[in-house]
């Protein structure tokens, strides 16, 4: 024989705080995969390697950042306008993919401010043996080089290969790169050879190009001369304790600006935790009832009292109401004729006269209550009017009996 069991447990096999944290580790988990996908982009521009500062490829500037923090002065990532327009010096690396558009509108922030830009050098294909890394094809044709660096400096990129087998950077020797790139310069800050620029002035007097990235990037740091060179020449540029920026802009990041971005920054951040919040205190409202359920209303009720209700709600919305004055009068004058047992031939006027001396202590009440009944046009008239009807009707009737 089996006996039920009226113990809490047996009527609910789930606990409700374990069914909460559930709940609530759910809706975390959720929060958290949409913001990391809502930013994954930004997360993604090292593992995608090119000439990013967050790239561990040779041509990347991972290296660089990295070498900085050791060293005691770890660079900042410039991912938005705001951190663009930072007095800060910013390091600016090139790509043959770069959006001119995008390019101006940083020269456009960055004037009179120290920026560094170093234009890219080789044609590169990921490599299918490892993620983040690349191969290499060859140059880049200076055409296409041209097109980024005109809108930085006056200069060309110079043609023909360099007979120099050092450049002297920031008071280091350092052996050129295979294959430099220079550009044509007569008035260079860091020059190759006679009319050969590695490092010069841009069309704003706080801007710089270096023409070779491959004395900057993670393929050249593997040289300790070159490492303790860049460093030099960054601390060159940047005036004394102003922090150096890397630029991610211009490969991609903050860039976009899709609907998911949108409600996890600001402004609309503040709308969106209102909103979860709200729907937080509504989902808590329908855990628990407050008070009895209470039972749904028909829409037109029975009786004759709702019948006189739905009518006049009705006669209110059609806007008729105002206008029953004297459809009401006309009814009561022959209601009262029909009760007082006035001749059929009398009609009209006639008819109230003939009413009118039913009263003998009050002369014309009955056409006195009759016009104003017909000319009244607000709701709180027409009853007040009616009622002083239904009474001298009522009175003459109890008169008669």
């Amino acid at each position: 024989m089996t006996v039920a069991s009226d113990s809490p447990a047996a009527e609910q096999p789930f606990n409700r705080r374990t069914l909460l944290a559930g709940i609530l580790a759910s809706l975390l988990a959720a929060a958290a995969f949409f913001l990391l996908s809502t930013h994954a982009p930004d997360f993604r521009l090292g593992a995608k390697g090119g000439a990013t500062p967050l790239s561990k490829s040779g041509i990347g500037f991972a290296g660089l950042a990295e070498l900085m923090q050791l060293t005691g002065e770890p660079p900042r990532m410039a991912r938005s306008d705001e951190d663009i327009d930072s007095p800060a010096t910013l390091i600016v690396t090139l790509s043959p993919d770069s959006d001119a558009a995008a390019l101006d509108h940083l020269l456009e922030h960055r004037q009179f401010r120290t920026t560094l830009f170093i234009l890219p050098k080789w044609q590169t294909i990921p490599s299918p043996t490892h993620q983040g890394w690349e191969m290499k094809l060859g140059r880049l044709p200076p055409g296409e080089i041209d097109r980024l660096l005109d809108r930085i400096a006056k200069q060309r990129l110079g043609t023909g290969e360099s007979k120099v087998g050092t450049v002297v950077i920031a008071g280091h020797g350092v052996a050129v790169p295979p294959q430099l790139q220079w550009i044509e310069s007569s008035s260079r800050v860091i020059a190759a050879g006679p009319g050969e620029g590695v490092l010069v002035a841009g069309r704003d007097k706080a801007h710089y190009v270096l023409a070779d990235p491959d004395f900057l990037n993670n393929a050249a740091l593997k040289d300790p001369q070159k490492a303790a060179a860049a460093l030099d020449l960054i601390n060159s540029l940047r005036a004394a304790d102003e922090p150096v920026l890397f630029d991610l802009t211009l490969h991609g990041a903050g860039r976009t600006h899709d609907l998911a971005r949108l409600l996890v920054e600001p402004p609309f951040l503040a709308l969106t935790l209102t909103v979860l919040v709200a729907a937080a205190l509504a989902f808590l409202h329908g855990l628990v009832r407050f008070g009895s359920p209470q039972p749904e209303q028909r829409a037109i009720p029975f009786g004759k009292q709702g019948l006189v209700d739905t009518t006049t709600t009705l006669l209110r919305r059609a806007g008729y109401l105002g206008g029953l004055g004297g459809h009401y009068s006309a009814l009561m004058r022959s209601r009262a004729a029909t009760l007082l047992g006035a001749p059929q031939s009398l009609n009209g006027e006639a008819l109230d006269g003939w009413l009118d001396s039913r009263d003998k202590s009050e002369p014309g009440g009955f056409s006195r209550r009759l016009r104003a009944a017909a000319a009244a046009t607000g709701e709180y008239d027409m009853q007040q009017t009616a009622q002083q009807l239904h009474e001298w009707i009522a009175r003459r009737l109890g008169e008669n009996r």
